[in-house]
């Protein structure tokens, strides 16, 4: 049975004890599953909680140009969400499905991908450097020009097949594709 889920809540506290809620009201689909909070910790002076839904369908949704940093969305169905411009660093995207998905010039630094489904995914211009990948992910028709994969560990045969498709220059970092996959010379 699904259920209405009225906001993402984003919640930062302050040492001077201000509160700022941010909330976004669209209607969401609720997957059974409930929600989850993540605690950044202690970031400079400030302690930042923040609270999202967990197993929510997020399909199609436009999350472009924001800080996602440390946010968790697993298990939630992210089919053609957009992720342009994010800062996704340590986000994670544990057994959820970004099929289709658009990551372009994303910050995913540390990102959790394990049981993800990228497939047709696009991944242009994205920082993966130290994502965790599993096995099981899936990369399916993913697009990867631009990428970074620096210190990011990958079996063998996902290696080499990503290294079939991979191009490019990671406009941030100045690092090759192919280099950061550890592709073999052509």
């Amino acid at each position: 049975m699904l259920t209405t889920v009225t906001a993402i809540a984003i919640v930062a506290t302050t040492t001077t004890n201000s509160l700022a809620l941010d909330t976004d009201v669209r209607p969401l689909l609720k997957v059974p599953g409930g929600s989850a909070s993540t605690s950044a910790g202690i970031s400079g002076q400030r302690t930042v909680v923040k609270t999202v839904t967990r197993g929510v369908n997020l399909e199609g949704a436009d999350f472009s140009d924001q800080d996602f940093e440390g946010i968790s969305f697993q298990q939630s169905i992210l089919r053609q969400a957009d992720f342009s411009n994010c800062n996704l660093r340590n986000a994670s995207f544990f057994d959820a499905d970004v099929s289709g998905a658009k990551f372009t010039n994303a910050d995913l630094r540390g990102a959790n991908f394990e049981l993800a489904s990228l497939r047709k995914a696009d991944l242009t211009g994205a920082n993966l450097s130290g994502a965790y990948i599993s096995s099981t992910t899936t990369f399916d028709g993913v697009i990867l020009d631009d990428t970074d994969w620096t210190d990011t560990l990958l079996r063998k045969d996902t290696q080499k097949f990503l290294c079939r498709t991979a191009k490019g220059t990671n406009p941030v970092t100045g690092v090759d594709t192919r280099e950061s996959l550890l592709c073999p010379i052509d």
